[in-house]
């Protein structure tokens, strides 16, 4: 059984390479290219402004990996200034882009989802009355975190670091999406992303309009688990978007 990691190109090939270590067949099947801005002047406002925020939120290592790209030159991560992350990736990324990990608060170890309302509970004892906040991501996102902050009192303000596109789909990417269709029986799809799953019934020949009820997917948050059995997926299973829980997955489903 062959897994096709779908996560953007970067992050792939490390999931890619985590899995071989434990024996598990993988490659990358990117189904979200990440871009730079149209415009970089907004990320070096937010750089500069950046110590006037109590908090500023990662919502990926893609968010944190552009921000720190387009850092102005001198630019130093303020003390006054926690960074945020929604899960291991995400802190992984922000401490080797030099990033305090006494500055970085995140979701529990042993939460059930790493997300933005697990963060959230490591978050609310706190009074946001009157803070500011800077949420760091693509074009576009959830604000369900942003809302919850309004909610407690905060003031949140938003910056786009990268843009999100559906993939090519030519050149060896082409070719693995035709063969894992062709032999789905063989192939199961490990989806971190509901726009992923988007991106994918989107793709040209031969995905579009696809026979996707003999295909298998393993989707590390419930709501994409969901998009994948809306979008015809045959079985789906859902676990925790770490290395260990995806092999135990895969042991299972091959089981």
């Amino acid at each position: 059984m062959r897994v096709l990691v779908t996560r953007p190109a970067g992050q792939a090939d490390t999931w890619v390479r985590a899995l071989a270590a434990r024996g598990v067949d993988a490659v990358a099947l990117p189904l979200i290219d990440i871009a730079a801005p149209h415009d970089p002047a907004p990320v070096q406002a937010a750089w500069r402004a950046l110590g006037d925020s109590r908090l500023a939120v990662f919502v990926s290592p893609n968010a944190a990996r552009a921000f720190f790209q387009a850092r102005p030159q001198g630019a130093a991560w303020p003390a006054s200034t926690r960074a945020a992350s929604v899960g291991p990736g995400t802190t992984q990324a922000l401490r080797a882009l030099g990033v305090p990990p006494s500055s970085i608060v995140e979701p529990h170890e042993d939460s059930a989802q790493f997300d933005s309302e697990a963060l959230w509970q490591r978050l609310e004892r706190d009074d946001w009355r009157g803070a500011h906040v800077l949420v760091v991501r693509g074009d576009g996102g959830r604000d369900w975190l942003a809302d919850t902050l309004r909610g407690a009192g905060a003031e949140v303000a938003f910056v786009a670091a990268y843009r999100r596109a559906a993939p090519r789909f030519d050149g060896e990417c082409g070719a693995r999406l035709a063969y894992a269709l062709a032999h789905p029986e063989s192939h199961v799809w490990l989806f971190s992303s509901s726009e992923a799953i988007d991106h994918l019934m989107h793709a040209p020949q031969p995905a579009a309009g696809a026979d996707w009820s003999r295909a298998r997917a393993i989707a590390t948050h419930p709501r994409i688990a969901s998009r994948a059995r809306e979008r015809g997926f045959g079985a789906v299973l859902e676990c925790r978007p770490t290395v260990d829980a995806v092999v135990a997955c895969i042991q299972s489903r091959a089981s």
